[in-house]
């Protein structure tokens, strides 16, 4: 077998061994969680010793906990996350009612931050120590500082309250273009951190390829200045860019809690919070190792991305 089957057959099975691991400390935290299901699920009541024992058979709360764990994680395999102790519904069915809402958000300030981001990263790079360099600098500074609910107040107070441009509340209900003209601010507020960050890292990433030798020397020879740019200092770029791309990509369904709770938008963000409030553990189980499994699965992505993008690395992992 060559070294880079290996390679990918060793990020697999990485990959698969923290999923296992990760639903285990996953499921584990409902033991670890203030309070009892049982408690929740009778809501105060006083049920007959039959009731109780009836609840807990259909929850598998009866059984040992490792048991427990095996049962759950099978039906995770297959689907199935158990029901909602809330909605009486299957989990799966909850999170799938909600997941288009939070997938159209997370896409469209995935635009947004690739495009700004870049964007600033790559005009500070190409006028380093000039004034839209300084300007880049002193933008992607504040826009870092300012905490995601912060942004989503201002957004809030000055262009949909003060203006009347955006609306404030809900994700819209007439069609794709209402729902990303309600979700334009949400997708704004959900950016900004992340564009400062793909800025800064695009603007290094750039000065450090343009400081090469063979960056001078293409240069000297008089090849176009915008033919060095793509060809030898933005391609050689890519690597951190898509490094941090990709985690921040997978960030966005992280943030998505505070900004889906400030807009009212009914995602999968705004889901883990009022499940974490109300103790409803099968959902929160479930969103949780999805949110880990993406950030496992776009890491391995992007891994396997970058022999491609860059050939030093495949070189050196040839060398393995």
């Amino acid at each position: 077998m060559t070294s880079r089957p290996r390679y990918v057959l060793v990020r697999v099975g990485g990959l698969i061994a923290t999923l296992l691991v990760t639903s285990f400390l996953v499921f584990s935290s409902i033991y670890l969680a203030p309070g009892d299901p049982i408690n929740f699920l009778i809501r105060g009541r006083a049920p007959s010793a039959d009731t109780i024992a009836a609840i807990k058979a259909q929850y598998h709360l009866d059984e040992p906990f490792l048991q427990q764990y095996l049962h759950w994680l099978g039906g995770v395999l297959h689907g199935d996350f158990g029901r909602s102790f809330v909605y009486r519904q299957d989990v799966a069915q909850v999170i799938t009612d909600r997941l288009p809402t939070t997938l159209i958000l997370i896409a469209y300030a995935a635009v947004i931050i690739l495009v700004w981001g870049l964007l600033l990263g790559i005009v500070g790079a190409l006028r380093a120590g000039r004034p839209p360099d300084k300007v880049s600098l002193v933008l992607t500074t504040v826009l870092a500082a300012i905490p995601t609910f912060v942004a989503a107040i201002l957004l809030i107070s000055v262009l949909a309250v003060r203006l009347g441009l955006f609306p404030t509340f809900g994700s819209g209900d007439g069609g794709i273009s209402d729902t990303l003209y309600h979700l334009t601010l949400p997708a704004i507020a959900l950016s900004l951190t992340f564009i400062a960050l793909l800025s800064r890292v695009t603007r290094s990433a750039m000065l450090e390829e343009l400081g090469r030798e063979h960056v001078e020397v293409a240069t000297s020879r008089g090849v176009a200045r915008g033919a060095v740019v793509r060809r030898h200092v933005l391609r050689n770029a890519l690597g951190p860019i898509t490094t941090i791309t990709g985690l921040l990509i997978a960030g966005l369904l992280v943030s998505t809690s505070v900004i889906e709770s400030a807009f009212g938008i009914s995602g999968i963000g705004s889901l883990l919070v009022k499940s974490v409030d109300k103790m409803d553990f099968p959902i929160v189980q479930a969103i949780t190792l999805i949110v880990v499994a993406t950030f496992v699965v776009v890491n391995l992505i992007v891994d396997m991305l970058q022999p491609w993008i860059d050939p030093r690395i495949s070189a050196g992992t040839a060398t393995r």
